[in-house]
């Protein structure tokens, strides 16, 4: 599994509000947390090339709204842990998000050392996704260099059927499910069934 450093992962923060933005930058990066900050959810969009991350992201705003920028995420496949941050009047919204994927909120006015708790365990998020999309990333590739024969016989393999039931049921001799299925093992770089098993909830979640 391959890992991301925290030199690699940034914090996206996301608010019109320019006082509040150069505040909040102010703090994170004397914590020594990299941090990016957008004006506005379009500016973010054109410039986010999908790079691992935790976002701060503030609910209201003119334009793409939180929410909305929230979903556009979603509906593009970036998988990036969001703290929203709400006034009072904006915790139904920030319950919204939460179900729509966003790992916590905060709410405005908050303290320092809060934030920044916060910050750290969406980081710590961050990097486990990184890990987990770089390793489904290597699967699939694996998975892309097996024939259409050698992913029917894995498909198989990993739903428990013995050889002699594939043989049957490709209509193929047991010796070539062994065979194929020595190839399967040595194309997905898996040294047992469990981590075969693995993979392949990797490839079907």
């Amino acid at each position: 599994m391959m890992s991301t450093s925290n030199d690699t992962l940034s914090i996206f923060l996301v608010d019109d509000d320019d006082d509040f933005r150069d505040s909040l930058s102010w703090l994170l990066e004397s914590a020594s947390r990299p941090i990016r900050a957008f004006s506005s959810g379009e500016q973010f969009l054109e410039q986010y090339r999908g790079e691992p991350g935790c976002m701060l992201l503030d609910i209201r705003m003119p334009g793409i709204s939180g929410l909305a920028l929230q979903q556009e995420l979603n509906q593009r496949g970036h998988r990036i842990p969001i703290i929203v941050i709400t006034g009072h009047g904006d915790i139904p919204m920030a319950v919204t998000a939460i179900k729509n994927g966003a790992v916590d909120f905060i709410e405005k006015p908050f303290d320092d050392q809060v934030l920044l708790a916060h910050v750290t365990k969406a980081l710590q998020l961050a990097r486990q996704w990184a890990a987990e999309d770089g390793e489904k990333q290597q699967v699939s590739h694996c998975w892309s260099s097996l024939s259409k024969r050698e992913k029917q016989v894995m498909a198989l393999v990993v739903a428990g059927h013995p050889n002699k039931n594939i043989a049957e049921q490709l209509e193929i001799s047991p010796k070539t499910v062994e065979v194929h299925r020595a190839r399967v093992m040595s194309k997905m770089r898996a040294d047992s069934l469990p981590e075969l098993v693995k993979q392949w909830q990797l490839l079907n979640p």
